[in-house]
């Protein structure tokens, strides 16, 4: 037998785990409150959202189409803002941006945290105030760094030397003194129950506290009178629940700014903690409640600069996936419905990873039902796949739809606002799907779906 084949048998790659098959849901019908839309349930079986029937939506739109609930975004973010009161709340913008979002953000009074030019782009093109702005990335380009300093946002996240670098030099060139972060890795990793304080410095971004280049950051950017060092900034990671990593790396930054003061005699006045509070995929999940992890961070910051004879800095905090997250749903059209006896129903869909890519890149799990009806009938172990030109194609894993699920049938997949249209690609030439906002029984579109012509345009 060649050393680099082998027979892939009928449960290759653990298609189904045998020892803990999923178990069925007691109500395939059931829209869980915890997971879909606040504004979601049933009416005469159809799912809705906003007060509009995801029927009408598919007849109007198409399929596969995103929906964003206005209401529950909106409500999500004024939660923030309640909750922070007194700290700065900024919408992290990669897990979801386009113009809409960015009114919304403007309205309910949030700032905004961008990655790279295009997002600024994005915010600048509808006014919102660049001194509500903060710029991110690890590897910002020139042209990137100026326009920043042009239209004078709030903050510039360095997040190496060549940056500090850099930016000393634009700064300089245009005459402006813009407020800079440093980006520290604390050697706290957090994934949803677990924190883990060794082995992160071995990432693209940050400076390591442990081998001193944060340290050395600081003196390098006090330096440079172009830039006014005001804070430092931390993210320990994604679908965090619990405040015990922030605890841990509050502590390593306070470590930090006493080191700050005791060299240059500086105390800044600014500490951000980022953001990736998680939410509900599936049932069972666990969203922290947002005014909890408000005071606990307020607690936590206010603790650690007292026991290190600090003043308490300002508080900033930078949600994205707890915003916009839950308040999307996807909504699929069924193709064909093909069971593989023994094993499962893999159910295909009129999308796939080109506009959800989570769970072929993360091993992401969601809850999808049937959307335009309910069903009396059984339940069937189900993969939802996509149409790509990919084994991997999957959108949900595994879970239970009805058994007298056919083509022609609309499937809607839970918690979809974040980072599924964002990371939404043209393989196999598909076009990128609409998102629609609803409130209050109307609907309307806010990203243009793609056409074919969208697609070949620019090709020679």
């Amino acid at each position: 037998m060649s050393r680099f084949a082998h027979p892939a048998g009928d449960r290759h790659a653990e298609m189904l785990p045998h020892e803990r098959p999923p178990a069925a849901p007691a109500d395939l019908n059931r829209i869980d409150p915890a997971i879909w839309p606040r504004t979601s349930g049933r009416t005469q079986g159809a799912l809705t959202i906003g007060h509009m029937d995801v029927r009408d939506l598919a007849a109007e739109h198409g399929t596969p189409l995103f929906v964003l609930d206005e209401s529950d975004v909106r409500s999500r973010m004024r939660d923030y803002a309640t909750a922070f009161a007194g700290s700065d709340v900024h919408y992290a913008g990669k897990a979801f941006l386009c113009k809409e979002i960015v009114r919304w953000l403007r309205d309910e009074g949030l700032g905004l945290d961008v990655a790279s030019g295009g997002e600024l782009a994005v915010a600048l093109s509808v006014g919102f105030p660049p001194e509500r702005i903060t710029l991110h990335g690890n590897n910002k380009s020139t042209a990137e760094l100026t326009r920043a300093i042009e239209v004078g946002v709030g903050h510039i996240v360095v997040d190496s030397y060549e940056e500090i670098a850099r930016l000393g030099f634009l700064a300089d060139e245009y005459g402006k003194r813009p407020k800079v972060m440093i980006r520290v890795t604390t050697g706290v990793e957090a994934h949803t129950h677990e924190f883990i304080a060794t082995a992160h410095d071995d990432q693209k971004f940050g400076l390591s506290l442990n081998t001193g280049a944060a340290a050395e950051a600081v003196r390098r950017i006090l330096a440079l009178p172009q830039l006014e060092l005001v804070g430092l900034h931390s993210h320990i990671g994604s679908q965090i629940v619990d405040t015990a990593g922030f605890e841990v790396a509050a502590r390593r930054l306070a470590t930090l700014l006493v080191q700050i003061k005791g060299e240059h005699g500086v105390v800044l006045p600014e500490l951000d903690l980022g953001g990736g509070y998680g939410i509900a995929y599936v049932e069972g999940d666990e969203a922290p409640d947002i005014k909890e992890i408000a005071d606990g961070l307020r607690e936590i910051v206010a603790k650690v600069c007292t026991d290190a004879g600090l003043p308490v800095p300002s508080l900033t905090v930078e949600p994205g996936r707890t915003i916009v997250g839950p308040g999307g749903i996807t909504l699929y059209e069924v193709g064909t419905v093909k069971d593989v006896e023994g094993l499962r129903t893999y159910v295909s869909i009129d999308g796939g990873m080109s506009d959800n890519v989570r769970t072929a890149l993360y091993g992401a799990e969601y809850t999808a039902v049937l959307a335009n009806r309910e069903s009396s009938a059984p339940p069937m172990l189900s993969r939802i796949v996509g149409k790509h030109c990919e084994s991997g194609d999957i959108v949900v894993r595994d879970c239970y739809l009805p058994a007298d699920l056919a083509p022609g049938d609309l499937i809607a997949i839970a918690a979809t606002g974040a980072y599924c249209r964002s990371l939404a690609s043209n393989y196999n030439y598909l076009p990128k799907p609409a998102v629609v906002a609803v409130a209050d029984g109307s609907a309307r579109v806010i990203v243009q779906g793609e056409t074919e012509d969208d697609l070949l345009r620019g090709q020679l």
